[in-house]
């Protein structure tokens, strides 16, 4: 297991930035693919992000694209979320998740963190 911990969530206005960060401690970060995901009230959790364990690879949910940024910094045990020109509809509890294999089109996400709230507000 790897053990998570969001930081960096909180409420802002329409168009503004948020960055989220996610600190990993437990099994050798380096070796897993990380994943961010979000939860809205009534709705199922759905992956935002994902970036692999060197970073060279990441994938985007559609409706994140062009606005947020995955990135790792496997010193640090660290990967980060940063999230621009945010809207009214990325409000959810954000969750960041580690996965079985280096790359995230493999294995699953197994271990995942307590969430963290963000609010948008129009």
């Amino acid at each position: 297991q790897v053990h998570l911990v969001e930081s960096g969530g909180g409420l802002v206005q329409a168009g503004g930035s948020l960055r989220l960060s996610c600190a990993a401690s437990g099994r050798t970060f380096s070796n897993h693919a990380m994943g961010w995901f979000r939860q809205a009230p009534g709705n199922e959790r759905e992956s935002v992000a994902t970036i692999s364990w060197s970073g060279h690879s990441t994938n985007y949910a559609d409706s994140v694209k062009g606005r947020f940024t995955i990135s790792r910094d496997n010193a640090k045990n660290t990967v980060y979320l940063q999230m621009n020109s945010l809207k009214v509809e990325d409000t959810a509890v954000y969750y960041c998740a580690a996965g079985s294999h280096r790359h995230y089109s493999f294995g699953h996400f197994d271990s995942w963190g307590q969430g963290i709230q963000v609010t948008v507000s129009s």
